[in-house]
C-alpha cells in the first residue's frame, strides 16, 4: 500500500479528529442536558422519575436508528468513497442540532414539540452512524501499518473533546445565567454554536484525499456485491464478538460521561457545575490517554490491550461510587470520582477500539463492517444505559449496588469477547 506523504496524514487526521469532535459534541450536548433540561420543557409529566424517564429514552432513540446510518452510510462509504461519506454526515449532524436550537417547547405547541425532538434526535443519530466509521477509517486507512492502533485512535479523540465542550459550554452557561435564564434561553445558544463548527470541519474535510486503500480496490475493480451481504460470509462469530467487545465502552461511557451528572445532582443533591466540570476535566483527561492507549495497543498487541482495558474499567465502578457517595459534600473527592475512572481506564478500552473493529474485516466491506459492529451494538451498550441506570437506581431507592454491578458484568462480557476475537480471528 502506498503511503501519502507527511502533509496529506497530517491533514486527514485533522479533519478526522475535527469532524468527529463536532459530531460528538452535538450527540452528547443531547445527552447533557436531557435530564436537566429536556425532562422538564418536553416532558412535564410531573413526575421527576417518569420526566426523566422519558428524556433519556429521546436519548436512546438516537442509537436506535445509528445502525440504519451505519448500514446507508457504509453501503455507500464502501461503493462511492469514505470521503464524501464524511461530508454530509457532518452536514446532516449540524442541521439537525441546529433546529433543536429552535425548536419550541411543550407548553408553546404541545405534544408537537416531544414529537420533533424525537425526529432530530434520530436525525441526529443516523448522522453519526455514518461518521465513526468514516472517521476512524480515514486515518486507519492512511497510516503505517504499524501505527494504524496510534492513528486510528487519534479520531476517537473527538469522542473526548465532544464531550468536553458539551459539558463544558452547558457549565459555563449554568454559571453566568441564573436557573430561570438557563432553562429558558440559555441552553439554546449551546445547540447553536453548532452550526459555526460545522462550516470548519466542512471547509477540512473537502480538502484530503480518499483512502488509498479505498482507491486500490476500486482500481482493481473488485466487485463489493452489497456489503452488508458481503459483510456477514465468514464473519457472523466475529461480529457478535466485536459487539461483546463494544458492551463495556457504551456502558461505562454513558453511565460516567452523562447518567452520572443526574446521578449527582439529583440523588446526592451535588451542585450542577461541580458534576459538569467533573465530566468536562475527566474529557480533557481523556484526550491525552486515547492515543497513548492506541500506541499500546500498537506495541503489545490490540487484543491484550482491550482486555486488560475491558476489566479494570468495568471493576473501577466500585471505588468510582463509594467515593461519590461518600465524598460528604467534598469536591476534589467527587471530580477524582470521575475523572480516574472515565478519564483514565476507560482510555484503555477507547483507545484501540477503533483499529481493533477495523482489522476485523476486507477494505471492500470494512465501512460497513465497522459501522454495524460499533453502532448496533451501541443500542444496547449505549441507548438504553441511562434508562437502565435511571430503573436500576430506583431498585434501591438511589443506592448504586445494582448499578455497580451492572457495570462490572458489562467489563467481563467485553473481557471474553476480545478473547474470543484473539483466538479465532487475530
Amino acid at each position: 500500500m502506498t503511503i501519502p506523504d507527511k502533509k496529506m496524514l497530517r491533514r486527514v487526521v485533522a479533519s478526522s479528529l475535527i469532524g468527529s469532535t463536532i459530531e460528538w459534541y452535538d450527540f452528547f450536548l443531547y445527552g447533557v442536558v436531557a435530564g436537566i433540561v429536556f425532562n422538564q420543557l418536553y416532558f412535564p409529566t410531573g413526575n421527576a422519575f417518569v420526566s426523566t424517564m422519558l428524556a433519556f429514552g429521546t436519548f436512546a432513540a438516537g442509537f436506535v436508528v445509528r445502525p440504519v446510518g451505519g448500514i446507508i452510510f457504509g453501503h455507500f462509504g464502501d461503493k462511492i468513497g469514505r470521503k464524501s461519506m464524511l461530508v454530509l454526515s457532518l452536514t446532516i449532524m449540524g442541521i439537525s442540532t441546529a433546529l433543536i436550537a429552535a425548536l419550541p417547547t411543550f407548553g408553546q405547541i404541545g405534544i408537537l414539540a416531544p414529537l420533533f425532538l424525537v425526529l432530530l434526535r434520530m436525525i441526529q443519530g443516523l448522522a453519526l452512524g455514518g461518521e465513526w466509521g468514516g472517521a476512524v477509517l480515514m486515518t486507519f486507512e492512511h497510516a503505517p501499518e504499524k501505527k494504524r492502533g496510534l492513528y486510528a485512535s487519534l479520531p476517537q479523540i473527538g469522542l473526548a473533546i465532544g464531550l468536553l465542550l458539551a459539558s463544558g459550554v452547558v457549565g459555563f452557561l449554568s454559571l453566568i445565567l441564573a436557573n430561570d435564564q438557563f432553562l429558558q434561553w440559555g441552553w439554546r445558544i449551546a445547540f447553536a454554536i453548532s452550526a459555526l463548527l460545522v462550516f470548519l470541519g466542512l471547509w477540512i474535510r473537502l480538502n484530503v484525499d480518499e483512502s488509498p486503500e479505498f482507491k486500490k480496490f476500486k482500481e482493481e475493480k473488485t466487485d463489493t456485491g452489497i456489503p452488508i451481504k458481503e459483510m456477514w460470509r465468514g464473519n457472523v462469530g466475529t461480529i457478535l464478538a466485536g459487539m461483546g467487545a463494544r458492551y463495556i465502552d457504551g456502558v461505562f461511557f454513558n453511565i460516567m460521561g452523562v447518567f452520572s451528572i443526574t446521578f449527582l445532582t439529583q440523588n446526592l443533591e451535588i451542585s450542577q457545575n461541580i458534576a459538569l466540570l467533573g465530566v468536562s476535566a475527566a474529557a480533557f483527561i481523556m484526550c491525552f490517554f486515547i492515543p497513548v492507549f492506541g500506541y499500546i495497543s500498537d506495541r503489545y498487541g490490540r487484543t491484550k490491550t482491550y482486555w486488560y482495558g475491558s476489566l479494570v474499567t468495568g471493576f473501577s465502578a466500585i471505588p468510582a461510587f463509594w467515593l461519590m457517595i461518600n465524598s460528604g459534600g467534598n469536591t476534589l473527592v467527587i471530580w477524582l470520582s470521575i475523572i480516574i475512572p472515565l478519564g483514565i481506564f476507560y482510555a484503555a478500552v477507547y483507545g484501540p477500539e477503533a483499529a481493533l473493529f477495523a482489522e476485523l474485516f476486507d477494505p471492500k466491506v470494512r465501512y460497513t463492517g465497522i459501522s454495524f459492529v460499533y453502532q448496533f451494538s451501541g443500542i444496547f451498550a449505549s441507548g438504553l444505559t441511562p434508562m437502565i441506570a435511571t430503573y436500576l437506581l430506583s431498585l434501591t431507592d438511589g443506592f448504586p449496588v445494582y448499578l455497580v454491578l451492572y457495570i462490572i458484568f458489562a467489563g467481563i462480557v467485553s473481557a471474553y469477547s476480545v478473547r474470543w476475537i484473539s483466538l479465532h480471528k487475530i
